[in-house]
């Protein structure tokens, strides 16, 4: 029967699987959108299903562990923290699959110049919020909230010049709409690095944010 400290590292070892698989998605998802190629789609949907279960996987030994153990302060605020972020991770990983399901070459023909050089600056800058998300948590850095919430405003000033560019009438119509929905689905996922981040903050052992 595994131990205490096993149990629990077995649980950090599926969350650290679960923060790479968005960020790495991300990258993956970004890039079908901007060639228009949706063969890797079903791979992104298989990922999804690993996800799902991973999701369940931890909420159940997290819930476990509660029940059959009497955790200290520090390993309850880190089991806290966990069940606080998984749902988060599931969601992400959710607005990435949407961004690669918009992937089609109409839509990448179609794209402005300017459109997408702001989808691939939004791409970029969202994988690197995600990365630093995934560095904080495995190093307990309670600091890097404030760095993520820099870059965070960096994604919304993008945010706001795409749809000014979609509003400009240079794309049809159809691409418009689906952009439109692509901008939020990039700016939600840098959101949800931020509200990561702020999890950290707690479970380096300071103030609960909310």
């Amino acid at each position: 029967m595994a131990t205490l400290q096993e149990q629990l590292a077995a649980i950090e070892s599926k969350v650290i699987e679960l923060f790479a698989l968005v960020a790495e998605d991300l990258v993956v998802a970004t890039d079908a959108l901007l060639s228009g190629d949706s063969s890797g789609l079903a791979a992104l949907a298989e990922r999804e299903l690993v996800i799902d279960a991973l999701y369940r996987e931890v909420e159940d030994l997290v819930t476990e562990y509660m029940a059959l153990q009497a955790p200290i302060s520090t390993d309850l605020r880190f089991l806290l923290s966990v069940l606080r972020i998984v749902p988060e991770l599931e969601r992400s990983h959710d607005l990435v699959e949407h961004i690669a399901r918009r992937a089609n070459h109409s839509l990448s023909e179609d794209l402005s110049p300017r459109g997408r050089t702001l989808l691939k600056r939004m791409g970029n800058l969202g994988s690197e919020m995600w990365r630093q998300a995934a560095d904080s948590w495995y190093r307990r850095d309670g600091a890097a909230a404030g760095a993520l919430d820099e870059r965070d405003d960096e994604m919304d000033e993008l945010h706001s010049a795409l749809t000014a560019e979609l509003a400009s009438g240079k794309m049809g119509i159809p691409v418009t709409m689906e952009l439109t929905l692509v901008a939020r689905f990039y700016e939600r996922l840098g959101d949800h690095a931020v509200n990561i981040a702020r999890r950290v903050v707690y479970l380096a052992g300071r103030k609960d944010p909310e």
